[in-house]
């Protein structure tokens, strides 16, 4: 998760995700964004593939359109890894939220805790649940943060970047404490911080790589996601560094890229 766009959220929770899979892992991936980038980059195109209440926001309804998580789990054509999309009608959570606040009944669960129930009812077929934030601190964010046990937030190494992440992590602390004292559950096992698009010839970059290094310590993982041509070009085919041809590049620039992403 971050509050930015364009600081490799979906690149890392695609890779992330389908190389839990290649180990052996049953893996789940969920796409929150609205844009739909995982899902186009685990074959299900949002416009073409995935229609009305396909997304979870068709498992998190507040009516009687509400379906089963079930029978939106997909396959993908990684082994071990199943995806939910998402498409734009995701948005219809952020504005439906404020009306069912408003009208809330006792028996109705507050919107916070909608996600964490609708994979409790799926929890025992996967060892491993990746969710992919979109890029707002909205309802579906907060639920996603309530439903996690772990939070991995990406961040590219310059100024304003960086500043943005702090702006958002304080927004994130106000809000969740009022989440937790109505109930919501924020006991998670670590939060760590990903520095992403990386470049190591990058004077200022590294300078706040290791600005960020001295301040958050270990909570900063060791690997970065460096910048390449390789996964950008990877991505016109909607393909990750695990699927496309090395032969398509050189081999410095193919190992460079994967080369944090190895075990």
């Amino acid at each position: 998760m971050n509050f930015k766009g364009g600081s490799g959220k979906t690149t890392t929770s695609a890779h992330l995700a389908q190389f839990l899979a290649l180990r052996g892992y049953r893996v789940l991936a969920i796409d929150l964004d609205p844009q739909a980038s995982l899902s186009a980059l685990f074959g299900h195109q949002p416009e073409f593939d995935v229609g009305e209440n396909e997304t979870l926001y068709g498992a998190i309804h507040y009516d009687a359109a509400k379906r089963d998580v079930t029978d939106i789990v997909r396959a993908t054509y990684t082994p071990n890894l199943h995806i939910i999309p998402g498409n734009l009608e995701l948005m219809e959570f952020e504005h439906e939220t404020p009306k069912a606040l408003a009208g809330r009944h006792k028996t109705d669960s507050m919107f916070f805790a909608r996600i964490g129930e609708c994979l409790a009812e799926i929890e025992s077929a996967y060892d491993i649940v990746v969710i992919d934030c979109p890029p707002q601190l909205g309802f579906l964010t907060l639920s996603a943060l309530c439903a996690a046990t772990a939070v991995l937030i990406t961040v590219h190494p310059q100024m304003l970047d960086v500043m943005s992440m702090s702006q958002f992590l304080h927004m994130t602390g106000d809000l969740l404490s009022v989440v937790e004292d109505a109930g919501g559950s924020m006991d998670y096992d670590w939060m760590r911080y990903l520095v992403t698009r990386y470049e190591p010839n990058d004077g200022p970059q590294s300078q706040m790589s290791g600005f960020m290094r001295s301040i958050f310590g270990n909570r900063v993982l060791e690997n970065s996601m460096v910048k390449s041509t390789a996964i950008s070009d990877a991505g016109l085919t909607k393909q990750t560094l695990y699927e496309v041809d090395r032969n398509q590049f050189t081999r410095g620039t193919y190992d460079r890229a994967l080369d944090p992403l190895r075990p």
